[in-house]
């Protein structure tokens, strides 16, 4: 069983090439079942998202399953596969486990500590497992993946702080407002700042949208947007007296809101404070509007100072959620490997030299005095007996455990011998002899185990 990974991302590739790589939800079923057709595939999951195409596999071979999935790539999107290599990053082993939950906890992601990322990825697994595309090993490991994004989310803050302007701007305006809904905010300029700031203000509950730009038509058009309503140029500041947020993106060369026009705005607001959010370069609002009483002006880089600072909490966290992700790494990897072939067949040669040399002491005092002769030649023939009987089936199961889905092969044995059973419910000495019988079989055998078992 080896565990590949196969991947391109914002970090490795520009949106030209990632935008011809992905796999949308309405064809995963089809290239799923295209994917794990191939000899060298037993297990997959493609995860697909704006910044990231990853492909994890359980394949038969490392190599083999790497070239598998390149292919399968190259082929389906008919992509020239020189090209494509350039842009790509492969995983092995234990790096594609800890990659998959450094993904899930948002460590990877262009932004730290977005929450979409755990949510693209357990949709990505549900359509690998309603297409037949997992077992046992990817079911335990996205299934556990999950939790690692829980516990990121639930022991750490990495999502409390604002990372990006637009939710800046939102956290200073809490700190203005004690709440946003029921709010009214004012939109200058409909560009796409713009937009997003107020998609992000409404999600906050504000109530109404208020949009005004020199182009009306445009104006109304992103009013739709928010169930708003567009506003002529002319009438801004008479309705900036409505509005307790104003968000400023133009495309002006000069102040289009002054200290003067704020103040008129401010008369007969019964005290009602207003919030000024100016992402313009340059400048839409002047700096003096700071002046007046009840007014609160944050231009772009009073936000990107909110932002920076944000960002360094967010990494201070991100250092708890790696120590996570350790943890549930370490949880894993002995999962894992308890599904080696060479791990289980020490435990089982272990497990039954244990009951021979059990029954070996039991049979020595019934027999009374032996001499050393008669001991050593007791000794001998259970030793044969056990090597023999275990020699047919270990062999094969090493040679079945190479097959597509050898660790299935390895899992029945463990439950046919019950390893798992006796280590798990912790049967005292047994287990203990049982665990130092397999790490001396391991230590002494090294990769090719012999017949022989200190006999």
């Amino acid at each position: 069983m080896h565990l590949i990974l196969v991947g391109l991302s914002h970090k490795t590739a520009p949106i030209e090439i990632r935008e011809r790589l992905t796999f949308p939800a309405h064809k995963q079923a089809e290239a799923l079942a295209l994917l794990t057709s191939q000899d060298a595939i037993a297990e997959a999951v493609i995860v697909s998202t704006c910044n990231r195409t990853e492909i994890y596999a359980v394949a038969s071979g490392g190599d083999e399953g790497v070239d598998a999935v390149i292919d399968f790539m190259t082929e389906y999107h008919s992509l020239d596969r020189h090209e494509l290599v350039r842009s790509l990053y492969l995983n092995h082993g234990e790096s594609v486990v800890r990659h998959l939950f450094r993904v899930v906890a948002s460590l990877d992601s262009m932004v730290i500590g977005e929450a979409q990322i755990l949510g693209q990825v357990k949709e990505a697994y549900d359509h690998a497992l309603n297409n037949g595309a997992t077992g046992k090993v990817f079911n335990k490991l996205f299934r556990q993946s999950f939790e690692v994004g829980k516990r990121v989310r639930t022991e750490t803050e990495i999502g409390e702080n604002a990372v990006s302007i637009s939710y800046a701007a939102i956290e200073l305006a809490k700190k203005v407002f004690d709440t946003l809904e029921g709010r009214t905010i004012l939109v200058l300029g409909a560009g796409k700042m713009s937009e997003l700031t107020a998609k992000h203000l409404v999600s906050q509950g504000v109530k109404s949208v208020l949009v005004a730009n020199r182009t009306f038509e445009r104006a109304q058009e992103l009013a739709e947007r928010f169930n708003g309503e567009a506003i002529r140029y002319d009438d801004l500041y008479e309705r900036m007296h409505d509005a307790d947020i104003v968000i400023s993106s133009t495309a002006a060369t000069h102040y289009v809101i002054t200290k003067e026009h704020v103040a008129q705005s401010m008369r007969g607001r019964g005290g009602r404070p207003l919030f000024l959010i100016d992402i313009a370069v340059p400048r839409d609002i002047e700096p003096a509007v700071n002046e007046l009483g009840n007014v609160f002006l944050y231009d772009i880089d009073d936000l990107s100072g909110v932002v920076e600072s944000n960002l360094e909490e967010r990494m201070r966290e991100a250092r708890r959620a790696e120590v996570i992700i350790e943890d549930e790494f370490a949880a894993f990897a002995r999962w894992r490997e308890s599904l080696e072939v060479q791990p289980t067949v020490a435990a089982i040669r272990a497990r039954a030299d244990v009951i021979r040399q059990a029954e070996l002491e039991k049979a020595c005092k019934r027999l009374g005095n032996l001499s050393e002769k008669d001991l050593e030649t007791i000794n001998a023939l259970t030793c044969a007996i056990v090597n023999k009987m275990l020699h047919g089936p270990t062999q094969r199961l090493k040679q079945a455990a190479e097959a597509k889905d050898g660790y299935e092969y390895i899992e029945t044995a463990r439950h046919l011998y019950g390893l798992d059973e006796s280590e798990g419910r912790g049967h005292g000495k047994l287990r203990d002899l049982l665990n130092r019988r397999t790490k001396d079989v391991v230590e002494t055998a090294g990769n090719e185990m012999g017949d022989s078992l200190g006999c």
